[in-house]
Protein backbone atom coordinates (compact mmCIF):
# COMPACT_ATOMS: atom_id res chain seq x y z
CA UNK A 1 0.00 0.00 0.00
CA UNK A 2 1.21 3.38 -0.87
CA UNK A 3 1.73 5.50 2.33
CA UNK A 4 -0.68 8.28 2.28
CA UNK A 5 1.34 10.82 3.32
CA UNK A 6 3.11 10.35 0.32
CA UNK A 7 -0.09 10.48 -2.29
CA UNK A 8 -0.48 13.65 -0.45
CA UNK A 9 3.27 15.30 -1.04
CA UNK A 10 2.81 14.25 -4.64
CA UNK A 11 0.73 16.44 -6.50
CA UNK A 12 -0.09 13.77 -9.36
CA UNK A 13 -0.16 10.17 -9.57
CA UNK A 14 2.61 8.92 -12.57
CA UNK A 15 1.05 9.25 -15.71
CA UNK A 16 -0.64 5.85 -17.57
CA UNK A 17 1.29 6.49 -20.53
CA UNK A 18 4.61 6.06 -18.57
CA UNK A 19 3.32 3.01 -17.21
CA UNK A 20 2.37 1.00 -20.23
CA UNK A 21 6.12 2.05 -21.41
CA UNK A 22 7.79 1.13 -18.31
CA UNK A 23 6.14 -2.23 -18.74
CA UNK A 24 7.56 -2.66 -22.46
CA UNK A 25 10.87 -1.36 -21.86
CA UNK A 26 11.59 -3.18 -18.80
CA UNK A 27 15.40 -4.03 -19.52
CA UNK A 28 15.68 -0.11 -20.00
CA UNK A 29 13.98 0.53 -16.64
CA UNK A 30 15.81 -1.89 -14.46
CA UNK A 31 19.29 -0.31 -16.03
CA UNK A 32 18.23 3.04 -14.89
CA UNK A 33 16.77 1.37 -11.48
CA UNK A 34 20.08 0.72 -10.93
CA UNK A 35 21.87 3.78 -11.52
CA UNK A 36 19.12 5.45 -9.70
CA UNK A 37 20.17 3.57 -6.38
CA UNK A 38 23.91 4.46 -7.46
CA UNK A 39 22.96 8.09 -7.41
CA UNK A 40 20.88 8.08 -4.34
CA UNK A 41 23.70 6.17 -2.54
CA UNK A 42 26.23 8.85 -4.20
CA UNK A 43 23.95 11.75 -2.96
CA UNK A 44 24.27 10.65 0.53
CA UNK A 45 27.94 9.97 0.32
CA UNK A 46 28.10 14.13 -1.23
CA UNK A 47 26.40 15.65 1.87
CA UNK A 48 28.20 13.36 4.38
CA UNK A 49 31.34 15.29 2.87
CA UNK A 50 29.93 18.60 2.59
CA UNK A 51 28.07 18.84 5.77
CA UNK A 52 30.49 16.82 8.19
CA UNK A 53 29.62 19.09 10.94
CA UNK A 54 26.22 17.98 11.33
CA UNK A 55 26.41 14.27 13.35
CA UNK A 56 22.78 13.20 12.94
CA UNK A 57 23.14 13.98 9.17
CA UNK A 58 26.36 11.81 8.51
CA UNK A 59 24.44 9.02 11.18
CA UNK A 60 21.13 9.13 8.57
CA UNK A 61 22.82 9.52 4.90
CA UNK A 62 25.89 6.43 6.25
CA UNK A 63 22.61 4.28 6.84
CA UNK A 64 20.41 5.39 3.88
CA UNK A 65 23.87 5.28 1.30
CA UNK A 66 24.24 1.52 2.64
CA UNK A 67 20.74 0.62 1.91
CA UNK A 68 20.76 2.31 -1.47
CA UNK A 69 24.03 0.14 -2.60
CA UNK A 70 22.14 -3.34 -1.44
CA UNK A 71 19.36 -2.41 -3.58
CA UNK A 72 21.85 -1.74 -6.21
CA UNK A 73 23.08 -4.74 -5.94
CA UNK A 74 19.40 -6.58 -5.33
CA UNK A 75 18.70 -4.73 -9.33
CA UNK A 76 21.97 -6.28 -10.49
CA UNK A 77 21.59 -9.51 -9.36
CA UNK A 78 17.91 -9.66 -11.28
CA UNK A 79 19.58 -8.44 -14.24
CA UNK A 80 22.03 -11.22 -14.05
CA UNK A 81 18.99 -13.66 -13.47
CA UNK A 82 17.14 -11.92 -16.68
CA UNK A 83 20.13 -11.88 -19.13
CA UNK A 84 19.99 -7.81 -18.88
CA UNK A 85 23.37 -6.41 -20.06
CA UNK A 86 24.44 -3.29 -17.98
CA UNK A 87 25.39 -0.81 -20.80
CA UNK A 88 24.97 3.47 -20.45
CA UNK A 89 21.95 5.14 -20.67
CA UNK A 90 21.93 8.64 -20.59
CA UNK A 91 20.48 10.46 -17.37
CA UNK A 92 16.65 11.45 -16.83
CA UNK A 93 15.80 15.16 -17.04
CA UNK A 94 13.57 14.69 -13.91
CA UNK A 95 16.29 15.17 -10.92
CA UNK A 96 18.19 18.33 -13.10
CA UNK A 97 14.52 19.93 -13.05
CA UNK A 98 14.31 20.01 -9.56
CA UNK A 99 17.66 20.85 -8.79
CA UNK A 100 18.25 23.53 -11.13
CA UNK A 101 16.58 25.47 -8.52
CA UNK A 102 18.24 24.40 -5.53
CA UNK A 103 19.55 27.79 -3.65
CA UNK A 104 23.48 28.45 -4.02
CA UNK A 105 23.71 29.99 -0.52
CA UNK A 106 23.87 28.59 2.90
CA UNK A 107 21.54 27.19 4.75
CA UNK A 108 19.27 27.64 1.45
CA UNK A 109 20.93 25.13 -0.12
CA UNK A 110 21.25 22.31 1.96
CA UNK A 111 17.60 22.60 3.11
CA UNK A 112 16.46 22.34 -0.69
CA UNK A 113 18.42 19.78 -1.31
CA UNK A 114 17.36 17.65 1.32
CA UNK A 115 13.84 18.83 -0.34
CA UNK A 116 14.25 17.89 -3.59
CA UNK A 117 15.91 14.49 -2.02
CA UNK A 118 12.39 13.60 -0.63
CA UNK A 119 10.79 14.62 -3.50
CA UNK A 120 12.81 11.75 -5.35
CA UNK A 121 12.33 9.42 -2.77
CA UNK A 122 8.80 9.86 -2.80
CA UNK A 123 8.62 9.71 -6.34
CA UNK A 124 10.31 6.50 -6.11
CA UNK A 125 8.13 4.90 -3.53
CA UNK A 126 5.18 6.07 -5.86
CA UNK A 127 6.56 4.45 -9.15
CA UNK A 128 7.46 0.91 -7.42
CA UNK A 129 3.64 1.07 -5.91
CA UNK A 130 1.91 1.86 -9.60
CA UNK A 131 4.04 -0.51 -11.89
CA UNK A 132 3.84 -3.71 -9.02
CA UNK A 133 0.11 -4.54 -10.23
CA UNK A 134 1.29 -4.93 -14.21
CA UNK A 135 4.63 -6.74 -13.29
CA UNK A 136 5.63 -10.59 -12.93
CA UNK A 137 5.41 -11.70 -9.48
CA UNK A 138 9.35 -11.91 -9.09
CA UNK A 139 9.63 -8.18 -9.98
CA UNK A 140 6.19 -6.88 -8.19
CA UNK A 141 7.53 -8.77 -5.17
CA UNK A 142 10.85 -7.02 -5.21
CA UNK A 143 9.52 -3.39 -5.83
CA UNK A 144 6.41 -3.41 -2.69
CA UNK A 145 9.44 -4.70 -0.54
CA UNK A 146 11.24 -1.13 -1.64
CA UNK A 147 8.20 0.77 -0.43
CA UNK A 148 8.59 0.86 2.96
CA UNK A 149 12.29 1.48 2.99
CA UNK A 150 12.08 4.44 0.08
CA UNK A 151 8.69 5.87 2.54
CA UNK A 152 11.68 6.01 5.30
CA UNK A 153 14.09 7.73 2.89
CA UNK A 154 11.39 10.38 2.12
CA UNK A 155 10.90 11.01 5.81
CA UNK A 156 14.15 11.31 6.81
CA UNK A 157 14.97 13.44 4.25
CA UNK A 158 12.17 16.03 4.82
CA UNK A 159 12.97 15.77 8.59
CA UNK A 160 16.44 16.65 8.36
CA UNK A 161 15.40 19.95 6.02
CA UNK A 162 12.58 20.84 8.65
CA UNK A 163 15.32 20.53 11.22
CA UNK A 164 18.27 22.65 9.76
CA UNK A 165 15.46 25.28 8.55
CA UNK A 166 14.57 26.00 12.37
CA UNK A 167 11.63 27.27 10.87
CA UNK A 168 8.54 26.19 8.68
CA UNK A 169 9.66 24.93 5.41
CA UNK A 170 5.97 24.94 3.80
CA UNK A 171 6.78 26.96 1.47
CA UNK A 172 9.95 25.71 -0.45
CA UNK A 173 8.50 22.28 -0.50
CA UNK A 174 5.14 23.81 -2.20
CA UNK A 175 7.25 25.61 -4.60
CA UNK A 176 9.14 22.33 -5.29
CA UNK A 177 5.90 20.35 -5.50
CA UNK A 178 5.00 22.39 -7.98
CA UNK A 179 8.62 21.46 -10.28
CA UNK A 180 7.81 18.01 -9.53
CA UNK A 181 4.30 17.94 -11.18
CA UNK A 182 5.45 19.19 -13.58
CA UNK A 183 8.50 17.27 -14.29
CA UNK A 184 6.46 14.66 -13.98
CA UNK A 185 3.85 15.31 -16.58
CA UNK A 186 6.58 17.45 -19.18
CA UNK A 187 6.99 14.01 -22.28
CA UNK A 188 10.09 12.48 -22.08
CA UNK A 189 11.36 10.98 -25.41
CA UNK A 190 13.24 8.05 -23.56
CA UNK A 191 12.07 5.91 -20.49
CA UNK A 192 13.65 6.13 -17.88
CA UNK A 193 13.01 5.68 -14.07
CA UNK A 194 12.02 8.97 -13.10
CA UNK A 195 11.25 10.33 -16.90
CA UNK A 196 7.83 12.20 -17.48
CA UNK A 197 4.53 11.07 -19.15
CA UNK A 198 5.71 9.09 -22.46
CA UNK A 199 5.82 11.29 -25.49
Amino acid sequence: MLPPEIEAFLLCPTPQSWIEQAVQQQDVLLIDHANCEKKAASTALNLMFRYIERPDLQHKLSRLAREELRHFEQVAAIMKKRGIAYRPVSASLYAGRLRAHVRTSEPGKLIDTLIVGAFIEARSCERFYRLAPHLDEVLAKFYRSLLKSESRHYQDYLAMAERYAGTSIAERVEFFAELEREAILTPDSELRFHSGAAA
